[in-house]
């Protein structure tokens, strides 16, 4: 039969309370057997048509072995009754209703099912023309997300409600790890809000947080109120308390509040304000600390370089330390949009006072950019402006990039026909640069000033090619004009405009070889590709035009092809050039997965190359160094990369790397890496021995899973030229189904002057509600490529964001 009969709603009661309280986090349930607190109903399909959405628009259909009614209006069904309405399903052994009154009673193995969960109660009673019920002695399973728990009992009024004796756990309800038990939770739908009142949370039966009252959101709507807190230990900050204060201001912006306490140094005051709007979207951020006493305890490492020689005109940062950034994006239209990225620090120890990582330290300076963008079909265009802050006390002002106040750039390319491509890439900037200064008075010499810079690069390039072979000729021209501060004449000369042009042209040919081979059984495709690219460029006397943003570029597989082997355009060099290189490949016909892949290639300089920057070795007539590289995947589990380059002048490498990682069953990882590189700027025969290496490090990290559940992390990231530790970390994890402790011990560079920074940090991590303790999964996400195996196939965000914030700073403070 059909009816008018609404279904009880018990999902809109359970799902909304406790499981709100939970975090939305992607977790890893692999370690859960298959075992629900409640199983799936017998004859009862998981996915019923419809939706929350859609279901108030159907009927309920009632099945039954007897239907009986009553003089008193009452209608008993009886045996088997079933309930139907979309994606809902209700069955108990007997439902009396009386279609007068509306007032109901359901009694004996009630099962409810919709598409987010499952429910089991001993009984239900209530009225549905007033929308009041009750709900005896219950447990639900969410199948949506994970989540399971029970109540005593359920009262729901219309769009408000209280559950009494209710818990919660994302736990095997078999081996309850830990549970949230909460003597009373309020709920109002209509609002979007809960209260939980006298919640405590066991970890197996240890009872280990009591919290009195707890507001909680119950749907999507943003609410204001407290986020999770952070709570940190360190021998820098001592005891370290934020706590994220949620603001929902209006439907498209909010703001989040940040207090921090740390007990050794002081209160912080942070805040976050973030807007949406059709056309683009922003965040502004700052903190500021009106007092911070760590400067106080350690003066010297404000006052003196690290080497202990005193800084002029230094003083104790102690007072109003702080950071701003902006992140912006306006869209105009579908070709123009503009953004802006502003960062600020208040002092050049910020970045590494607030920082518990290397990333901190490794940053020197702070970018801010804003601009006007443009692009189309075959053009791209930008009219933008930069300025770099000193964020590195150890530096001056002097070794800060010059700020481009303005710079417009545009580039061009449109193809005629199917062979032939004209274009041009064009630039005008205004460099300017801070003098370094220490009380007003000019302390050494100065070699920053302004000029302006005006770069064009017109060219004409042809594309023939055919299914195994291409030819691309290329003929540009490059003129590059500039008007100079007067302060430049003592180093480049009188002329304060000076000009310079050349041709260049170009000739990229390659072909391609492949046929069929086999390895050990294995079928593959094997590719040899030889390719052949010829520079020419006449030499002009670039001698009397300063360095802006130009500097020699690192050797590599890239610059074999390139027709500048300097950044920016302040150089451009002379060549008489050969390029010969060659690449093979094996693909496996099984799965198109590339096995091996092996390149080898050099330069053959024709003549020398008269063009050098200022303390760089002038290119001479030869042959160039051997550069290789290598790609081995033997396996669907090993993966092996080198690098070598090997110059035949000075009998020796250039550099040397190599990076291999093995994946250890389904969650373990092995990496191994070793890097070094010459100095470019070595010269044998003049400079010490001591100078020839630049770098040369090692890096070991791995997690490996000793049982399911028990598996050891560890890094061990040293410098071979220094002979000194750069990071190391030793730790044990154990993970259940859904719960995960972590204790780390890790030993870091902390600052500048290389001191070692020891720490321990323990994390215990409920899934699905929240984790306690220092964030011991986030420094080893970082430290260990392939913690997270998802992280194998991601790019690696910016070290140091715009507003200088590090790791510890909160993700989306949305609830």
């Amino acid at each position: 039969m059909r009816t008018n009969l609404r279904l009880l709603p018990l999902s809109l009661c359970i799902a909304f309370a406790l499981p709100a309280m939970a975090q939305e986090d992607e977790e890893d349930w692999s370690l859960c057997p298959i075992h629900d607190a409640v199983p799936a109903f017998e004859g009862v399909a998981e996915s019923a048509a419809g939706s929350s959405a859609t279901r108030q628009q159907l009927p309920t259909d009632i099945e039954g072995d007897a239907l009986e009614a009553a003089e008193n209006q009452n209608t008993l069904v009886q045996g088997n009754v079933e309930l139907r309405r979309g994606d809902q399903f209700l069955g108990t052994d007997r439902l009396v209703y009386n279609q007068e009154t509306g007032q109901y009673r359901a009694e004996g193995s009630i099962r409810y099912q919709d598409a987010g969960m499952r429910i089991v109660a001993e009984s239900a009673e209530g009225n549905q023309e007033t929308d009041a019920h009750t709900i005896n002695d219950l447990r639900y399973q969410l199948t949506r997300r994970r989540g399971n728990g029970g109540a005593d009992k359920i009262v729901l009024e219309e769009d408000a409600g209280a559950l009494f004796g209710a818990t919660y756990s994302t736990c095997d309800p078999r081996q309850r790890a830990w549970e949230l038990q909460a003597r009373r939770i309020d709920i109002d739908l209509a609002r979007g809000r809960g209260v939980a009142r006298n919640a405590v949370l066991r970890v197996g039966k240890v009872p280990v947080l009591y919290v009195p009252w707890f507001p909680f959101p119950t749907d999507d709507r943003r609410q204001t109120g407290l986020l999770y807190p952070s709570i940190n230990m360190s021998n820098r900050n001592g005891f370290d308390w934020k706590q994220p204060i949620y603001l929902n201001l209006a439907p498209n912006y909010d703001a989040t509040l940040y207090p921090r306490v740390m007990t050794r140094r002081g209160a912080q005051l942070g805040g976050e304000f973030r807007w949406l709007y059709g056309q683009g979207q922003g965040v502004v951020s700052g903190n500021l600390m009106p007092h911070d006493r760590l400067p106080g305890r350690e003066p010297d490492r404000y006052l003196r370089t690290p080497t202990g020689v005193p800084i002029p005109g230094a003083s104790l940062p102690e007072d109003n330390r702080g950071q701003f950034g902006l992140n912006a994006i306006h869209n105009f239209n579908s070709t123009w949009y503009s953004t802006a990225n502003l960062g600020w620090v208040s002092d050049t120890h910020y970045l590494e006072d607030f920082s518990n990582s290397l990333y901190g330290v490794s940053s020197y300076h702070l970018r801010s950019e804003a601009g006007l963008f443009g692009r189309g079909r075959y053009w791209n265009a930008g009219l933008m402006a930069d300025h770099y802050q000193l964020a590195d006390y150890t530096l001056s002002e002097a070794s800060l990039p010059y700020d481009r106040l303005p710079r417009a750039y545009g580039h061009w390319a449109q193809p005629f026909g199917r062979w032939l491509e004209a274009g041009i890439d064009a630039e005008l900037v205004r460099f300017v640069h801070e003098d370094y200064r220490a009380d007003g008075v000019i302390t050494g010499p100065q070699t920053q000033f302004d000029g302006t810079r005006l770069d064009a690069k017109p060219y004409i390039a042809a594309n023939f090619e055919g299914a195994s072979w291409f030819v691309r000729p290329k003929l540009a021209w490059r003129y590059t004009a500039y008007d100079l501060d007067g302060r430049w004449a003592p180093i480049v000369g009188p002329e304060l405009s000076p000009t310079r042009s050349l041709p260049i042209t170009s000739i990229d040919a390659g072909m391609l070889f492949d046929r069929d081979t086999s390895f050990r059984g294995e079928r593959y495709l094997q590719t040899l590709e030889p390719r052949l690219y010829y520079l020419r460029a006449p030499y002009r006397d670039q001698s009397g035009i300063p360095l802006f943003d130009t500097a020699p570029m690192t050797f590599s597989w890239g610059q074999l092809f390139r027709d500048n082997r300097y950044t920016g355009a302040d150089r451009q060099t002379d060549a008489n050039q050969l390029t010969i290189a060659a690449t093979t490949r094996f693909i496996s016909e099984e799965d198109g997965r590339e096995r091996l892949s092996a390149s080898l290639g050099q330069i053959h300089y024709f003549e020398a190359s008269r063009v050098v920057a200022p303390g760089e070795i002038p290119v001479a007539e030869g042959k160039s160094a051997w550069v290789a590289e290598v790609g081995f995947a033997p396996t669907d589990r090993w993966t092996i990369n080198a690098a070598y380059q090997w110059d035949p002048k000075l009998r020796g490498q250039n550099l040397a790397s190599l990076r291999a990682r093995y994946l250890v069953g389904d969650s373990g990882v092995i990496n191994l890496g070793y890097r070094y590189r010459r100095n470019a700027g070595y010269r044998p025969g003049i400079d010490p021995p001591q100078a020839r290496d630049l770098v040369e490090q090692a890096d070991l990290s791995f997690l490996y899973p000793i049982t399911p559940e028990w598996s050891v992390v560890g890094r061990y990231y040293y410098s071979i030229l220094d002979r000194k530790e750069l990071e190391t970390i030793a730790g044990v994890q154990w993970e259940s189904c859904c719960l995960a402790v972590r204790l780390v011990g890790r030993r870091y560079i902390r600052d500048r002057s290389g001191d070692l920074n020891n720490s321990l940090q323990l994390e215990i991590e409920m899934k699905g509600l929240g984790s306690a303790g220092q964030k011991a999964e986030r420094v080893l996400r970082r430290a260990i490529l392939g913690y997270d195996r998802d992280d194998l196939y991601l790019v690696p965000p910016s070290s140091v964001n715009r507003s200088g914030s590090d790791a510890s700073s909160p993700s989306d403070p949305t609830p």
